[in-house]
């Protein structure tokens, strides 16, 4: 009796200790990376392992940063790998400013950043994640 209780004790300790997992390997859970506290400037966008996280307000996934017209939003690659990732405008539509950065910055430090000019919502991704790795630039 006092092993069959020790036995469901650990079992019960494991799956505790498993529900605050940053596994990634469920679809319905956001990547890891995604619990950033954010704290950074308007218009940082920290790109990571097939995420988009904003600098400002730790928003991913999409991120999303409030900026001033004239103002430029920058994306800096970290802790991605070997895994290319790219931003660009999606869609592009008409008087929005249309964007696209080479889809094979990988390392970490890359930088790619764009000034927005023109009052308005703009979407964008990665190239080669699509609907994975998403963001949202308000210019007001």
């Amino acid at each position: 009796m006092r092993i069959l209780l020790t036995c469901l004790s650990l079992g019960l300790a494991v799956g505790v200790l498993n529900c605050g997992s940053s596994d990634t390997t469920d679809n319905n859970r956001p990547p890891t990376g995604c619990n950033g506290q954010g704290g950074g400037p308007a218009g940082q966008v920290e790109v990571g392992n097939n995420l988009f996280r904003s600098a400002h307000n730790g928003t991913c996934n999409p991120a999303i940063d409030t900026v001033a017209v004239g103002s430029a939003v920058t994306w800096t690659w970290v802790n991605t790998g070997v895994t290319p990732h790219s931003v660009q405008s999606n869609p592009p539509s008409q008087g929005a400013p249309s964007f696209q950065s080479s889809n094979t910055l990988t390392g970490a430090g890359s930088i790619y950043s764009v000034t927005f000019t023109t009052p308005g919502t703009f979407e964008y991704d990665c190239v080669v994640h699509g609907s994975q790795m998403t963001g949202r630039v308000v210019v007001q």
